[in-house]
């Protein structure tokens, strides 16, 4: 038996939300990690200088691996920001921000 139903769980209606201009189907309750796993996303940053690819290490936002930039603002932990329908998730070179 699955989990879901083990438990009875009946997820909301899925929406859509967008990572660097393509679709990506989310559910209510996920973060903006969990969304982007689901849909096989596994990297949304790299990192300054070296510009290796990162996405989720700690997965309680301890560290900061995860980082996006949601809806216009830079810096966001991915693990910690719920999803919500529409949201506009870019990718994030660096720091996020036009000084790196």
């Amino acid at each position: 038996m699955n989990p879901i139903e083990l438990a009875r769980a009946r997820p909301g209606a899925p929406f859509t939300v967008t990572l660097d201009g393509r679709p990506v189907e989310a559910l209510p309750g996920q973060t903006v990690a969990a969304a982007l796993w689901a849909a096989g996303v596994t990297s949304w940053r790299s990192t300054r200088g070296a510009g290796r690819p990162r996405g989720v290490f700690c997965g309680i936002g301890v560290c900061f691996d995860c980082l996006v930039t949601v809806n216009g603002q830079a810096n966001q932990r991915a693990c910690l920001v719920p999803v919500r329908p529409g949201d506009v998730i870019v990718t994030q070179e660096g720091t996020g921000r036009d000084d790196d």
